[in-house]
């Protein structure tokens, strides 16, 4: 049975504890293993009906392979997947009952189309697949109507992956998320690829889909004004764990966690007036290997107001009300201001 998020909306998707590692190959001393890439451990979030959750974070964060998990083309260590009400941790990822309800729109789009497939063919395959074209007519139909869906022409179906620009091939990407009417879509760094004017078409796509579909987003990417201007809410990540997460306006007005006050300090401010006045969060070093990650608070190694605590003990997700919730010593019961929302002395980003 589904719950009821903060903001009214039913639950589809949650995810708790979730842990994906990588053995590494080759002996070590005595035959033992070397030991494991923990490029997910411990990752817990949900996600609401028709909502989009921005997940954000520094490439090799474990981004990427947390949607691969949650869509079951990466297998679990550990953990559990709740989609529509169903645990489909351990579900096969070819027969599971949730494979027509979560799809997913890849980084590269021409890479993740075929290029010696026509685009009839490679929207028209997930039909194909799972039964859903009664008839030739239905099926031209259908394909027809799914370009129109992502602002192309149905004569476009009989050109091949070649003849479309990088905008027009997310839009066929898109187009195929969509063939087996899906409650979920995974977007995977979906613009990153493409030139800043694309990016804007392919986000407003996105988003008259979510209005007119009632299409949840699960949305990863690095661009933070991309995450801002479509997510509902945001999550940050940080060596495999997520260390904020947060509605977007509070994210972005208000960041927390000392890593997300660095990120967004990093985001360039348009008017030169501001960019100047504003205080930057510089974080020193280089992110710790997933082998052999810090002991205690993760980013520890790199905050500029670690605590002898952070080097110790692990910060657990702390619920700070409102649909905030922050892994950080730096936040607990013993400073509270008067809004609730548990305050330190750290300069804010713009």
């Amino acid at each position: 049975m589904s719950t009821e998020t903060a903001q009214g909306a039913s639950e589809l998707l949650r995810v708790e504890d979730l842990r994906v590692h990588f053995p590494l190959r080759g002996s070590g001393l005595l035959g033992r293993s070397p030991g494991v890439v923990k490029a997910v451990d411990g990752v817990s979030f949900s996600l609401a009906a028709g909502q989009t959750l921005g997940l954000v974070g520094e490439s090799g964060c474990g981004k990427s392979t947390t949607g691969l998990a949650v869509l079951r083309m990466q297998p679990v260590t550990s953990g559990k997947i709740i989609f529509e009400g169903d645990d489909i941790t351990r579900q096969q990822a070819r027969t599971g009952t949730f494979r027509r309800r979560m799809q997913m729109v890849y980084q590269d789009p021409y890479g993740s189309l075929n290029p010696r497939m026509r685009v009839s063919d490679l929207i028209g395959e997930p039909l194909q697949v799972h039964g859903m074209a009664a008839n030739r007519g239905e099926y031209d139909d259908r394909i027809a109507g799914l370009l129109k869906t992502v602002g192309l022409l149905p004569d476009m179906a009989e050109r091949y992956p070649h003849e479309f620009s990088g905008g027009q091939r997310q839009r066929i990407g898109i187009a195929r998320a969509l063939a087996l009417e899906p409650s979920l879509i995974i977007c995977d760094e979906p613009v990153s690829a493409l030139d800043v004017s694309i990016q804007a078409q392919v986000v407003n796509v996105l988003m008259e889909l979510q209005e007119r579909l009632g299409l949840a987003y699960l949305f990863i990417a690095h661009d933070l004004a991309v995450v801002r201007h479509l997510s509902h809410r945001v999550a940050v990540m940080y060596l495999g764990r997520i260390v904020e997460i947060a509605p977007r306006d509070d994210l972005y007005r208000e960041p927390l966690h000392p890593y997300t006050q660095a990120l967004l300090s990093a985001v360039p401010v348009a008017d030169p007036s501001v960019e100047a006045q504003r205080q930057r969060v510089v974080v020193q070093g280089e992110v710790p290997s997933a082998v052999k990650p810090p002991s205690g608070c993760r980013f520890h190694t790199r905050c500029p107001h670690a605590i002898e605590r952070c080097k110790v003990d692990d910060p657990p997700m702390q619920d700070l009300g409102g649909g905030r919730s922050v892994a950080c010593h730096l936040y607990d019961s013993a400073s509270t201001s008067s809004t609730g929302i548990r305050a330190i002395p750290i300069a804010r980003a713009a």
